[in-house]
């Protein structure tokens, strides 16, 4: 799973394909799928006394896409990149732009294993 909550991406196929980094808000299936901030919204028709609308009608909800159709907007670059994994000097797994070389975030906590010599 490459693609975490609250990273921003770019929508890059489909009704939503928008050069503009929106934020995911949800990760599902395992990182199959994401719910993005603003896309992909649907209409669900409530009856009065829904816990979400007590008084009734329409609720707009986002629903899930397709991983495939975004990428990860790197901030420091100003353009989407494709993400790949590596590991710190001090052995910490790390996420990274594969274009640019910048980091973004660590994955998981150092390893003395993975450490370079």
């Amino acid at each position: 799973m490459k693609i975490k909550k609250n990273d921003l991406v770019v929508v890059t196929a489909g009704n939503h394909k928008s050069p503009q980094p929106k934020r995911v808000l949800e990760v599902r299936d395992g990182g199959k799928k994401l719910v993005v901030e603003g896309v992909a919204v649907a209409f669900k028709h409530v009856k009065k006394g829904h816990p979400k609308s007590p008084q009734g009608g329409r609720l707009e909800m986002e629903m899930a896409i397709d991983a495939s159709n975004v990428m990860y907007f790197d901030q420091a670059a100003g353009k989407p990149c494709r993400l790949g994994f590596r590991y710190t000097e001090d052995g910490a797994k790390e996420r990274y732009c594969k274009g640019s070389g910048n980091a973004a975030g660590i994955v998981s906590p150092p390893k003395a294993k993975y450490a370079s010599k």
